[in-house]
């Protein structure tokens, strides 16, 4: 058993060898299934909008192969990216964001260093994408309540659709239809920003953080409560597969730990140390203002374990897993300066999907959910990144074995 603190590793015992940077892992199957991904540039002079720009929606097999671009006819001109951001409950459509920046305006934010997103300037919508057909709507367009919509995910049972919708400054949680019809402010009235929105598997409750403080409420925003950790950072909740607990990170800016509570708000604790991992990680190789992108805790499939990233000396971060009990074990190994991150359990609970620096660029590993063997299933070049992959849900990929 590995155990973490701040600043070391102390190891307890040997829970099992996993590659580190430069070994070989096996061979994997040719199997169905998809991860859908983004793909960018990492390296242009310009900072983070220069590269922002140049991001690509995309899937790739489970095993690596058949890598394409999703809805490519968004970039239909100059200055728009596109990016991956999850599926639909039977994995037929995938969801797409598509943004544009206006250059002068992105060229303000890199001088000023904050964004500046008013109407005029961005406009960030959330597209469906029918794999089979191509077919795009754009949901977030219709009834527009805003002009950057964000965070769009299905509500348990397919049936509505969930958003987060920035309004005067001001991030707010929204459900709609699946057309894109009937925009409803479910934020309870709350007039801080809230960001984070998801909902329980029964669809009958919304969490999200506003303010960096975590609340729960009913599906239509009634019944708001705050979930009181004393903490002034908390970020990024998720439900745990049976509803009954939500996850989230907790602390201050900069150091902060997973910790769980129960549905009813009871039973708030610490799961596990991080050993001073900042909570996310630079994603490219110029100057990023925005400090890159968070990396948050995540459930695996049947809520026995979490995953999450931990620091292991000064430069190098590994993944590790953790029960409920706050048991922890070490899933990966490596060299020191690699940077392994953003852990994403696979639907049938046997695998997770994870960005490694481990190559000398930012590419996509899977491995089994207890370490073992990784390989990557992208390839993209130097001054390249590959970041936030979602499985696809089908009854194949669940079945399947993307190694041996």
């Amino acid at each position: 058993m590995l155990k973490i603190s701040v600043g070391r590793a102390v190891w307890l015992s040997a829970v099992m060898v996993v590659l580190g940077a430069g070994s070989r892992a096996a061979e994997p199957e040719r199997v169905g299934g998809l991860i859908g991904y983004t793909e960018f540039r990492t390296d242009l002079p310009g900072g983070r909008w220069a590269n922002i720009a140049t991001m690509r929606a995309h899937v790739v097999g489970v095993d690596g192969s058949g890598r394409r671009p999703v809805a490519a006819e968004l970039l239909d001109q100059a200055h728009v990216w596109t990016q991956f951001a999850g599926w639909s409950e039977d994995g037929q459509t995938a969801i797409v964001y598509r943004g544009w920046n206006d250059p002068e305006n992105g060229r303000w934010e890199e001088t000023h260093r904050t964004f500046r997103m008013e109407p005029d300037r961005w406009l960030f919508d959330s597209y469906l994408v029918d794999l089979a057909t191509g077919r795009l709507t754009n949901v977030t367009g219709v009834d527009r309540v805003s002009h950057y919509n964000s965070g769009l995910f299905y509500l348990p049972g397919g049936q509505k659709l969930a958003f987060t919708a920035l309004i005067a400054g001001v991030s707010k949680p929204y459900v709609m239809d699946l057309d894109g019809h009937h925009k409803q402010d479910v934020s309870g009235g709350g007039s801080g920003f809230a960001y984070g929105y998801s909902a329980s598997p029964d669809g009958k409750m919304i969490s999200y953080h506003e303010n960096y403080q975590i609340y729960l409420a009913n599906v239509d925003g009634s019944g708001k409560r705050q979930i009181e950790t004393g903490n002034p950072f908390n970020f990024g909740p998720r439900w745990s597969p049976d509803g009954q607990w939500l996850l989230f990170s907790s602390g201050r800016h900069g150091n902060s730990y997973p910790y769980i509570v129960r549905r009813d708000g009871s039973g708030l604790r610490k799961l596990a140390d991080t050993g001073g991992y900042q909570g996310w990680v630079l994603f490219l190789d110029v100057d990023d203002y925005h400090e890159g992108s968070s990396d948050v805790p995540a459930w695996g499939a049947n809520g026995a374990w979490i995953y999450f990233t931990t620091k292991v000396g000064d430069r190098t971060t590994e993944i590790v897993r953790a029960n409920v009990s706050g048991n922890v074990e070490q899933l990966t190994r490596s060299d020191p300066g690699t940077l392994n991150y953003q852990p994403i359990p696979s639907l049938d609970g046997k695998w997770i999907c994870f960005g490694s620096t481990r190559s000398g660029r930012r590419q996509l590993y899977v491995m089994s959910a207890a370490g073992g063997n990784a390989r990557a299933i992208t390839d993209v070049p130097r001054g390249h990144g590959a970041l936030w992959p979602y499985w696809q849900p089908t009854s194949e990929s669940a079945r399947s074995s993307p190694l041996r």
